[in-house]
């Protein structure tokens, strides 16, 4: 048995669909466990940019099962619009390599509603996505939810929609009609998950837990309220598949060699200046789901530190390292008075690192850096990132399950 988790440890788009992809060539099934649509990762693969919110980064993978677990939300009209889109870029999907958890809520129309309404009528912005993702949590807590496996049984679905309706203003017949038009469609792939993924477990295949957003996000730990509505940490790997906790080993946190963050809230490191407009540029700072223009700034090596202490982290990622590459002075956040970071000045290296593959090539000047953030963080970095495509890309070790 040699299970692993892959999590942000900043405020998400950290890269995560990438070391996604790549992983999933050591792995068997790859299982989403948490968040919605809301999710954005872009995978590029040769002249092929797929960009997905809700399946798997494993599915581009024709070799490899994807799982949708129970601590997602799941729009199903959105999930049958992604699976078009990504099967019209060449990839077969069908039920053998596509499985969803009967009991995953839905995410219905009223719930996106309720979303957008509320980003509409407040001041205080949170900056969510409005994409239904947090009423929908919310009706699941409050044991009001309609779950995909609800879909069988009309009878059923007619019952919960109406308990549903005491606390939503939609039309229960024509939303019934909407969901019956969808149903057969969507519950071909769903399965009981938790028996599927322990059985797998116990035969000794690698499954990989793919987060989504990151730690800082977290509903619990991170920057609240300015989060997301679900718990991003690896432990809710175990929560939203139904597969032990004792099970799932090893934890990869996906670390941009800056920080960057999407939305409201606070953001320690953040630079309003040309360094600022340079990270931006050079990373292509724009989301995946919303294209909102992502803030930036230095890394922050106690954020960093934290949220790897919080998830068990047993290996950084570190994304995106050649965007730094034209910098003469880079700076790392080293700890933080009264709100203020401190910095501590690092020589740039001013040289390409794009597409190297070894540690020995990279300048001295980066190595120092990658040495500095290990020993900041107390995490050991076994994956280095240098480029958008699969192949640009540092292994520092073998295998990772």
């Amino acid at each position: 048995m040699a299970n692993l988790v892959v999590i942000g440890t900043q405020w998400g788009d950290e890269g995560k669909g990438k070391v996604v992809d790549l992983l999933a060539e050591q792995a068997d099934v790859i299982v989403r466990f948490q968040g919605g649509h809301n999710a954005g990762h872009t995978l590029v693969i040769g002249d092929k940019v797929f960009k997905l919110s809700l399946l798997p980064s494993g599915i581009v993978r024709e070799d490899k099962v994807s799982v949708i677990g129970n601590g997602v939300v799941l729009n199903p009209w959105k999930l049958l619009e992604e699976i078009e889109l990504v099967q019209s870029q060449g990839v077969n999907i069908d039920p053998s390599r596509l499985m969803i958890a009967e009991n995953t809520p839905l995410i219905l129309p009223y719930h996106q509603a309720l979303d957008q309404s509320r980003e509409e009528v407040t001041d205080k912005k949170i900056g969510t996505t409005g994409r239904g993702i947090g009423p929908a949590y919310e009706d699941k807590a409050g044991r009001r939810a309609i779950k995909v496996g609800d879909l069988r049984d009309d009878e059923l679905l007619k019952h919960r929609l109406a308990i549903a309706a005491e606390y939503h203003d939609f039309d229960q017949q024509q939303l019934f009609n909407q969901l019956a038009h969808i149903k057969k469609h969507v519950l071909q792939y769903v399965n009981d998950v938790p028996l599927y993924l322990n059985q797998k477990t116990d035969l000794g295949f690698n499954i990989l837990f793919e987060g989504a957003q990151g730690s800082m996000l977290d509903v619990d730990f991170g920057t609240y309220p300015y989060v997301t509505s679900s718990n991003t940490l690896a432990g809710m790997a175990s929560i939203g598949s139904g597969v032990p906790h004792n099970k799932i080993p090893n934890v990869i946190g996906i670390t941009k060699a800056y920080t960057t963050r999407v939305g409201e809230g606070p953001m320690t490191t953040e630079l309003f200046d040309n360094v600022g407009e340079h990270l931006a540029n050079v990373g292509k700072e724009k989301g995946t789901v919303t294209g909102r223009d992502r803030r930036c700034g230095w890394f922050d090596a106690p954020q960093v530190r934290k949220t790897c202490m919080l998830n068990g982290v047993t290996g950084i990622a570190l994304m995106k390292i050649d965007v730094l590459d034209k910098l003469e002075t880079i700076k790392i956040c080293t700890d933080v008075h009264n709100g203020i970071p401190v910095y501590e000045e690092l020589p740039g290296w001013c040289t390409s690192t794009i597409g190297i593959t070894d540690y020995s090539d990279l300048p001295r000047l980066a190595q120092e850096y990658i040495n500095r953030i290990e020993q900041l963080t107390q995490t050991e970095v076994v994956l280095i990132s240098t480029g958008p495509e699969r192949d640009q890309t540092i292994l520092l070790q073998d295998s990772f399950f």
